[in-house]
């Protein structure tokens, strides 16, 4: 895959480099085929804008609450010179309300245990109100399982967390499944990724209602 070359305003993520074709690989089996991805805390932007080169028939929407970030998403953007890639929305997880009406798709790539719980909740609500009938939430980062680290090294990296602000910290899975299916978003995969990250994919019911 191509690299741009990007303004001074363009963040870089050593971890994208490492993570984004096992999460490209995951997601073109779960992704549509046509349709508009929303991606929730895009960070640097470097993720969705390689997804969006990979993908071109997919409409990408990316999203993040700082404006640094959200400046950062547009560098990368623009040196792309990609047009199925939208601007950033000002967009936090927790809010009650979205700047978008409906997406076929979301994404969301290491915020869960990088923010208060409140975020995952909005994150779910929000999936809820503005996923199509059939559309998938997926979800990339380091969970607990059966209320176990699955590894010596995200143990540390949740105490690393929890020391930087205690309410952040790796969740458990059943507790993200749960507070998804509250909502009725279906978990339906599992997918083992390097470094001790997970994909997971959760669907709304083809039959739902509009929210």
């Amino acid at each position: 895959m191509k690299d741009w070359d990007v303004g001074r305003e363009a963040l870089v993520a050593p971890a994208v480099a490492r993570n984004r074709a096992a999460i490209l690989g995951v997601l073109r089996d779960v992704l549509p085929e046509t349709g508009t991805i929303l991606e929730i805390a895009s960070g640097s932007g470097e993720h969705v804008v390689h997804f969006a080169a990979a993908l071109p028939a997919l409409t990408w929407q990316p999203s993040d609450p700082e404006p640094a970030y959200r400046r950062s998403i547009a560098a990368h953007a623009e040196a792309a010179g990609l047009t199925n890639l939208r601007p950033p929305l000002a967009l936090d997880a927790a809010d009650a309300a979205w700047p978008i009406a409906r997406a076929d798709a979301i994404l969301c790539i290491n915020m869960v245990h990088i923010a208060p719980w409140s975020a995952t909740e909005g994150l779910m609500d929000g999936a809820a109100r503005t996923l199509a009938p059939g559309g998938i939430l997926f979800l990339y980062g380091a969970f607990r399982e059966g209320g176990r680290h699955t590894s010596e090294s995200n143990a540390a990296f949740d105490a690393d967390l929890r020391a930087r602000d205690p309410r952040w910290g790796v969740r458990d899975l059943e507790t993200v499944a749960e507070a998804a299916a509250r909502r009725g978003l279906r978990h339906e995969t599992r997918v083992g990724l390097p470094a001790n990250n997970l994909g997971l994919v959760f669907r709304r019911p083809a039959s739902a209602a509009p929210a």
